[in-house]
């Protein structure tokens, strides 16, 4: 039997990112206000695994990073299947009585909604992957600065994605979206740039021979 050798940055990083792929479904119930923007809390974890598939993108290329994005739907989909059964689930009478309330409406999502968080992470993630590996020959060595180019565009396409998705014919959505596809683009430009360069320094560190 032949062992496959894994790089400890790539074992690493690709914990991290599969722990990101369901937090950001979790978070994203909680409305967060920063100053005039106002952006669902998923978006912090989501963009750190988008941060993170261009710093392995960087570290072991574009097909490794495309794989990690095909693994991450493995749990996504099981963190749904796992809620889906949960809220169901009988309540226990002694549980907390707020939170028995509160529980089912901060987990529970419609199928829209889920079917939409499924497509916009595979799409804007795998587009994200493909514009930093693009970006490279007119940008060059500068990771941060093609993470956020990468991150900012593939954020927009995401926004259209989700929300469009999930609440076309629901609500209005033009404003929504650009209010969000605004949020995104600057927490992009916050965010990224440092998680990428940072995910960078210490898979390298992890990679370099042992002295």
């Amino acid at each position: 039997m032949q062992t496959v050798s894994i790089p400890r940055s790539l074992f690493v990083l690709a914990i991290l990112y599969g722990g990101m792929v369901p937090l950001g479904g979790f978070l994203g119930a909680k409305q967060a206000s920063l100053g005039p923007l106002a952006v669902e809390a998923g978006i912090f974890p989501f963009l750190t695994l988008v941060a993170l598939s261009s710093a392995i993108a960087e570290l072991h290329g574009r097909d490794v990073a495309n794989r990690l994005v095909r693994y991450g739907f493995v749990p996504l989909i099981v963190a749904i299947g796992w809620t889906f059964l949960v809220v169901r689930l009988p309540t226990d009478p002694g549980m907390y009585e707020p939170a028995k309330e509160a529980f089912p409406i901060i987990m529970s999502q419609g199928a829209r909604m889920m079917a939409a968080g499924i497509i916009a992470y595979g799409v804007s993630v795998t587009l994200n992957i493909w514009l930093f590996d693009k970006l490279r020959n007119a940008v060059g060595k500068f990771a941060a600065l093609r993470g956020f180019i990468a991150a900012a565009l593939s954020q927009i396409v995401d926004t259209v994605i989700f929300i469009g998705i999930s609440f076309y014919g629901v609500r209005p959505i033009m404003d929504l979206m650009i209010g969000q596809a605004i949020a995104k683009v600057v927490l992009s430009a916050v965010l990224v740039p440092l998680i990428v360069v940072l995910a960078v320094r210490i898979g390298r560190r992890l990679d370099a021979p042992s002295q």
